[in-house]
């Protein structure tokens, strides 16, 4: 359905805009997929979290993750369904993890807070922006930019994770930050099929030379 949608309005795009070149209209029909998957999805999560009682901690852990999301990439799963699942247990599984998780003491969470924070910095300096091959991420400044970003963002959720007082809110930062570092991983884009945009490009480039 989706597919069937984006079809239709490039057509109509390259139609009226012939100076649109395949690789361009590539980039703007993977952003209309995006954007015509993402909408539906949102208001079905927004829906059920309403159901479950636990709409507020939903958008908290939205905008956690999103705002760590945009700076540092992470993986697309190539189905619709398969997206909407991800994204799901994503979302979800911050809230759920978050409020069964437990710190005894002040210094377990900092020890953990740390862990996290170390695992995430490995993961952007390897990875981040972690990409996809229909939109891959080739400009070494917008690289930089967003490499830094997510230092910024995740140093961030942790200094305030500990001014908070609710605690699910104050795990749902710390939580978020390490599933989302684990979207960026390679090796779950090995598990799942999905290759790396910056470094399929780089691989091309040698073997062109």
């Amino acid at each position: 359905m989706v597919d069937k949608i984006c079809d239709k309005i490039m057509n109509r795009v390259r139609a009226k805009m012939p100076e649109v070149d395949d690789e361009r209209a590539e980039v703007i029909r993977y952003g209309l997929e995006l954007m015509i998957g993402e909408v539906p999805k949102f208001f079905i999560m927004l829906i059920i979290s309403y159901i479950l009682g636990i709409f507020k901690y939903f958008i908290i852990s939205f905008f956690i993750i999103c705002t760590y999301r945009f700076f540092s990439g992470g993986i697309h799963l190539k189905s619709h369904l398969g997206c909407v699942l991800g994204t799901t247990i994503l979302y979800f599984g911050n809230i759920f993890i978050s409020k069964i998780i437990y710190f005894p003491n002040i210094i377990s969470k900092i020890i953990f807070s740390i862990i996290v924070l170390g695992f995430s910095f490995i993961m952007i300096t390897l990875y981040a922006p972690a990409d996809t091959e229909n939109v891959p991420i080739l400009r070494k400044k917008d690289r930089n930019i967003k490499k830094i970003c997510s230092y910024i963002v995740v140093t961030f959720l942790t200094v305030i994770s500990f001014f908070i007082n609710n605690q699910i809110i104050s795990n749902m930062c710390i939580i978020g930050i390490l599933l989302q570092s684990i979207t960026i991983t390679k090796a779950l884009y090995k598990i799942f099929n999905v290759k790396l945009g910056y470094l399929e490009y780089i691989k091309t480039e040698k073997n062109a030379m």
